[in-house]
């Protein structure tokens, strides 16, 4: 079992930053893919970015290339989203999430922070 705790969200301003923590324990190792999903009311969760475990890869989706960026701290067991220029279409609840290699699904899920940018 993984436990995923997120923290670092908040209410900011369009152009502002962010910088959301996730906190992995538990079975925790090189062997996971983790991602930054977000759902925004009355829209499907989606995939933000995703970054392997042991490094060598990440993914963004087209909407935050450019202006977010994933990283992990092995030490900390800790995995970030660096969020600048953020929108108001930003504006949702974020949630950390890993999958083992191999798996199609990601397994384990953290409780969500959420993110609210104004115009």
């Amino acid at each position: 079992q993984v436990q995923l705790v997120e923290s670092g969200g908040g209410l900011v301003q369009a152009g502002a930053s962010l910088r959301l923590s996730c906190a992995a324990s538990g079975r925790t190792g090189s062997s996971y893919n983790m991602g930054w999903f977000r759902q925004a009311p009355g829209k499907e969760r989606e995939l933000v970015a995703a970054i392997r475990w042991s490094g060598g890869w990440t993914y963004y989706a087209d909407s935050v290339t450019g202006r977010f960026t994933i990283s992990r701290d092995n030490a900390k067991n800790t995995v970030y989203l660096q969020m600048n220029t953020l929108k108001p279409e930003d504006t949702a609840v974020y949630y950390c999430a890993a999958r083992t290699f191999g798996a199609t699904m990601y397994q384990y899920w953290g409780q969500g922070t959420q993110v609210t940018v104004s115009s």
